[in-house]
């Protein structure tokens, strides 16, 4: 699949095939393409914890807010970033690589917010992350069963000339 289709078509799945599983080389494939993202002075502040451990995608799923199916895709992909002036838009460009690669691998996949969010300290003790790193995103990956179709706004809605 080209760049532009599966920006195009990316979309946030919550329902995933439990009895597939995703490969080592695909979810080395969506961190690898994450690691890839811009970031400001190059400072790469990330680091990526694939999750295929059932129990512990149960107990992911039991803390993050609206991360309930967590549970059911086969890996959780946590993204993590030390602090740095950009760190979470850094850490932001990185998770929109890994939706967009797993788009373009046939996965589907869903974000679940992480910064601020009063479960981040929780997640990093459970994956065992550093005090320094913070939570920038929990990233469900796994086989669609159902993808959503929601409606998105027009590209004249959204597109200005030269000013608003």
């Amino acid at each position: 699949m080209d760049a532009l289709e599966a920006l195009r078509t990316r979309r946030s799945v919550r329902q995933y095939d439990t009895e597939r599983g995703v490969a080592d080389a695909d979810l080395e494939t969506l961190v690898d393409c994450a690691r890839l993202a811009a970031s400001a002075r190059n400072a790469q502040p990330w680091e990526f914890v694939v999750v295929r451990d059932a129990a512990t995608r149960a107990e992911l799923a039991r803390v993050a807010t609206n991360g309930s199916f967590i549970a059911d895709a086969p890996a959780c992909i946590a993204v993590f970033c030390r602090k740095s002036d950009y760190f979470l838009e850094d850490g932001c460009a990185a998770t929109q690589n890994l939706l967009v690669a797993a788009r373009a691998l046939g996965l589907g996949s869903c974000w679940v917010a992480g910064h601020r969010k009063p479960y981040a300290d929780t997640v990093r003790k459970i994956l065992g992350a550093p005090d320094d790193m913070l939570l920038i995103s929990l990233v469900a990956v796994g086989y669609p069963l159902a993808v959503p179709s929601p409606v998105k706004r027009p590209l004249a809605d959204v597109l200005h000339w030269e000013k608003f």
